[in-house]
């Protein structure tokens, strides 16, 4: 039987974790009402503007520019967008373990495939794994600004140009409630429809007309890419801060109903103790007589 200093500390200890757990749930709160309110304010132009890409991916030259080309694909790099801290649930690990699925479909084809991470989580992930890493980006989510999102899309970019890498992929958590993210893989690199997003009637878009002109438009395209981007990381910035204010409300509960077992298990102890000593005093009494 644990002694009653033993049981206080133990109930003690738990009673700080609550304080702790409850004060990051909180802060969780606030961050997510923040990020909830940029990301449903860039998700409508992001979304006009991915469509966009996707439909004039199919009506052009797709040598016109270099981020239309298709290639091989025997070069793949796969993205794993993950948080740079921890205690946000199973956020982490959904977005990691679909990452490696990913890369393992494609290095069961045949080809070639390395690593990009956002994210200090992802980072520690993938250094102890076989895969090279391409290129990392930890500490984003610290102050996201969209200047975060330019940097990536540069590299990206620069590298793709190269032709460093064939297809890039990204896997990240979206954001669509409190209680519910939702895990997605995106064909980042090269632009081109994806074929789940099709319209019914493909005649209803019909030709396009450019203003100022059609090589304005598709030099513009890299800035397009940083707003895809930009829409990525504040997605998985809203699902982040969502995932860990609901597992540390799960703590908080789980604290607080190990309190009320230890608390009563130690006024158990505590009554059984007295009853002890009450019996001892009273058989002492009767020895004397």
């Amino acid at each position: 039987m644990a002694s009653l200093q033993a049981l206080r500390r133990k109930i003690t200890a738990v009673k700080n974790t609550q304080k702790i757990t409850k004060a990051m749930k909180m802060v969780a709160a606030s961050k997510l009402r923040r990020a909830q309110e940029r990301i449903l304010a860039a998700r409508p132009y992001a979304v006009r503007v991915r469509a966009l890409l996707e439909r004039v991916s199919q009506r052009v030259d797709r040598a016109a520019h270099p981020l239309f080309a298709k290639r091989p694909g025997h070069k793949v790099v796969v993205a794993a967008v993950t948080s740079d801290r921890g205690l946000c649930g199973a956020f982490n690990a959904n977005v990691l373990r679909k990452a490696v699925e990913i890369i393992r479909e494609h290095e069961a084809r045949g080809a070639q495939v390395s690593v990009a991470i956002v994210g200090r989580k992802g980072v520690d992930f993938f250094k102890r794994r076989p895969w090279p890493i391409f290129r990392q980006w930890p500490g984003v989510f610290d102050r996201l600004t969209f200047e975060h999102a330019e940097d990536i899309g540069q590299d990206l970019i620069e590298e793709y140009t190269k032709g460093s890498f064939d297809e890039f992929y990204t896997v990240y958590n979206k954001f669509k409630s409190v209680m519910q993210q939702e895990l997605l893989v995106r064909k980042t690199l090269p632009l081109e429809l994806d074929p789940a997003e099709a319209a019914p009637n493909q005649a209803e878009w019909g030709g396009y007309l450019y203003e100022p002109s059609g090589k304005e438009f598709l030099n513009a395209l890299p800035q397009l890419v940083y707003i895809l981007t930009y829409r990525v990381l504040l997605e998985s910035a809203a699902a982040e801060q969502a995932a860990r204010m609901t597992a540390m409300d799960g703590a908080v509960k789980n604290a607080g109903e190990l309190i009320k077992k230890q608390t009563l298990y130690y006024n158990k102890t505590r009554q059984a103790a007295i009853t002890k000593e009450l019996l001892d005093i009273v058989g002492g009494a009767e020895a004397l007589k």
